[in-house]
């Protein structure tokens, strides 16, 4: 199934969204996860172009951790510059596989250099849950057979 199915069959085109310019601070970050429910933002230029994604792990570990001051760091200071992507025409697959390989929990989908959506694995396992629960509650209506004849 292509991530563009998976987004359509889940209302996603709805959905506003957020994304963080580079030159904003992090708390501005922070402020936008927290209000948003997000653990990843797109990071995007003036002509929203993708160019890193922020994460809450990355706040974590780039600012907490080393007991840095934060309040004046700026999101291109800590962002992640080398971001993994997925196009919709990707395979779901390709998604699934990719966040287990790089170890990341959210994976932006792009066209070009614009961002049109992020997904997280958690948006990707209820998908994959709600699909299996259908394919359940239908082979359940299948007449039963023998195994062995």
């Amino acid at each position: 199934m292509k991530i563009r199915e998976m987004l359509k069959a889940t209302g996603f085109k709805g959905k506003a969204l957020i994304t963080v310019g580079p030159n904003e601070f992090v708390s501005a970050a922070i402020q936008k996860l927290i209000e948003n429910n997000k653990g990843a933002l797109p990071v995007c230029n003036d002509k929203d172009e993708l160019v890193g994604i922020i994460t809450e792990r990355d706040i974590v570990r780039k600012c907490f951790v080393r007991g840095t001051d934060f309040i004046n760091k700026k999101i291109t200071d800590i962002m992640t510059k080398q971001v993994v992507i997925a196009t919709l025409d990707d395979d779901l697959d390709y998604a699934i596989d990719t966040m287990k390989k790089e170890k990341i929990r959210h994976i932006p989908i792009a066209e070009g250099k614009r961002v049109v959506g992020i997904i997280s694995m958690r948006d990707v396992l209820g998908f994959r849950y709600e699909e299996t629960q259908s394919e359940i509650k239908y082979m359940q209506l299948l007449p039963k057979r023998p195994i062995f004849k």
